[in-house]
């Protein structure tokens, strides 16, 4: 079984703009629908609350480990399980990376890998790994609509 989910798309948005749509926390949130309570930095934690639809109750919690101008934003976030009596500070993580390259015609080429789910205890980790494998689905289409669709 594998150990990450790897999924990339070509959005129609020069890198510098997708950049400003990863790196700027008011402008994530807005693609991811989270609320977040400070600008990403390295090395700081980043602290939210989820506005997505059905997902309000979660809380965000991220260590941001890079950012990597037009480059590279990677985070650890919790693995959030409303089941366990541990608090998420001290449930496990997995790190998401978002690697930006320029495509041809201006547009960017962006690769969203999760990786660490064997830090997730069995049965749970094939449920996680299920259920954002659907989320940076979901998560690619929203940020390709909003780079499309605003120039800010």
């Amino acid at each position: 079984m594998t150990n990450q989910i790897v999924k990339t798309i070509i959005l129609e948005a020069p890198v510098s703009r997708v950049w400003r749509a990863l790196a700027d926390e008011n402008e994530f949130g807005q693609w991811f629908r989270v609320r977040l309570d400070q600008p990403f930095r390295p090395g700081g934690l980043s602290t939210g609350q989820m506005t997505y639809p059905g997902y309000e109750h979660y809380p965000w919690r991220a260590t941001v480990e890079r950012m990597e101008e037009e480059r590279l934003l990677s985070f650890r976030w919790h693995d959030y399980d409303e089941q366990s009596d541990l608090p998420i500070s001290e449930q496990p993580t997995t790190l998401v990376e978002f690697a930006l390259e320029p495509a041809a015609g201006d547009r960017t080429r962006l690769t969203i890998t999760e990786s660490g789910f064997d830090s997730i205890p069995e049965p749970r980790r094939i449920e996680v790994m299920r259920g954002n494998t659907e989320g940076w689905n979901t998560q690619a289409e929203n940020i390709a609509a909003h780079v499309a669709s605003s120039e800010q």
